[in-house]
């Protein structure tokens, strides 16, 4: 029995003991396979003693990981009835062809170990798909308070999930989890006003998407970003953003998104004074509409068919004119019958308030003041609006204070109402989904 000068060289090297080696090779032995081998000194003594010249796969692995060697041979490794160290072979010693080729195959068994790790499973992927399904849904009708501590901390998860090992579909799955989360998390900042927090999270959710190559989840990011260009009054930007979502790449995807982004540039161009643009757009998003296969996530990052026909009542109002003011009054009125006939997990407090905005604007334009407050009572009846709600409601107010309805009392009336609930301390307490 030969002591293993070569080990105990590379051990003093490092000024480790012969516990600390013990220690990192138990970690390394753990980290690989999961066990905890609980080696101690005494097992490094032993090797340097040459009392084992050959451990097991996995200890011999993390001696070479642990001392940063290519192969056990550089430790002084050897197997029984194998040359020993300094001395002459024995005729049952293999070949250095052989040794050569133990060694090659044990690399390959490291490999195959380190492919297979993985800090997830198909479960958990599972319930992450679930959460975001559920979620995705509850943002339109439940109250934001109950829903973002719970977007947040299944998004930090993901995040975490993200920066170890797994396999490399599980790691795209994860991205595109980390994208619809992080498309809520922009939701909750919009909702809230806070145009900068909203646009470092679609920011993310565009990056997480171009990393695995996720049509509808890019398309979704620039609908978003149209939708929030529109809110700063960047009606131009917001046209463009809405244009590259079904124009870029291969296109927007499956689903409702196409009919989303056409009715989201259509507005745009309309407030933009592009009237003819607008309505050619307008057209397209409806044809759009008939051709729409069902959508990955259903709730706030779908596009039903009561929300189309509220844009569609707001681009017709913007673009103006008598006949335009009256289809903006039937298809505002169709929107608010659709959501009212759906069910009620479904309906989006925002949309439903944002068509009577619609439709109280449309009365204004026609002269009838009455028929306007009407419409704003469902609106005042209920306790909060996100930051578009409270945009419109301002600008309706202001409309009420020109020319002809300044002097009316009933524009007086409304125009304090719009005041009171518009300044009212809880207003960004409980949003509901922006539009």
């Amino acid at each position: 029995m030969m002591a293993n000068e070569v080990l105990r060289e590379h051990r003093r090297a490092r000024r480790w003991t012969q516990t600390q080696a013990a220690e990192r090779v138990c970690a390394q032995v753990q980290a690989t396979t999961g066990r905890d081998p609980e080696l101690d000194a005494n097992w490094i003594s032993r090797l340097e003693r040459g009392v084992i010249t050959w451990p097991s796969g996995d200890y011999r692995a993390a001696l070479c990981a642990v001392f940063q060697v290519a192969s056990e041979v550089e430790l002084g490794l050897y197997p029984k009835g194998s040359a020993a160290q300094g001395g002459k072979p024995t005729p049952e010693a293999p070949t250095d062809d052989v040794r050569s080729l133990a060694t090659d195959t044990e690399l390959s068994a490291r490999m195959a170990r380190y492919a297979a790790e993985t800090n997830v499973s198909s479960l958990v992927l599972e319930q992450f798909d679930a959460d975001v399904e559920r979620l995705a849904r509850d943002f339109v009708s439940r109250p934001l308070p109950l829903l973002v501590p719970e977007i947040r901390t299944i998004r930090a998860e993901v995040f975490r999930l993200l920066e170890g090992r797994q396999y490399p579909s599980q790691t795209r799955h994860l991205y595109v989890v980390a994208g619809w989360l992080c498309g809520l998390a922009a939701h909750v900042s919009l909702d809230l006003g806070d145009r900068s927090a909203a646009s470092t999270h679609v920011r993310t959710v565009v990056q997480c998407a171009e990393v695995v190559g996720h049509l509808e989840l890019r398309a979704w990011a620039r609908s978003f970003q149209s939708l929030a260009a529109y809110w700063a009054g960047d009606y131009r930007r917001a046209a463009e953003l809405a244009q590259a979502g079904h124009d870029e790449g291969r296109g927007p995807g499956t689903g409702t998104i196409k009919a989303r982004l056409l009715s989201l540039e259509a507005r745009a161009r309309a407030a933009d004074g592009d009237n003819r643009g607008a309505l050619r757009t307008l057209a397209l998003a409806h044809e759009a509409r008939s051709t729409t296969g069902p959508d990955e996530l259903s709730g706030v990052f779908s596009f039903p068919e009561a929300k189309q026909w509220a844009y569609t009542g707001t681009t017709l109002l913007a673009v103006g004119g008598n006949e335009q003011i009256q289809q903006a009054i039937t298809a505002s009125n169709h929107a608010v019958e659709l959501y009212q006939a759906g069910p009620e997990g479904d309906r989006s407090p925002g949309d439903l308030q944002a068509a009577h905005l619609d439709l109280a604007t449309a009365y204004l334009a026609s002269g009838e003041v009455e028929g306007a407050g009407v419409k704003l009572s469902e609106v005042f009846a209920a306790e909060t609006y996100t930051a578009s709600i409270t945009i419109r409601l301002r600008n309706l107010a202001a409309l009420l204070g020109s020319e002809p309805y300044r002097d009316a009392q009933s524009a007086v009336d409304l125009r304090a109402h719009i005041h009171e609930v518009t300044h009212r301390p809880d207003l960004a307490g409980n949003p509901t989904e922006p539009r």
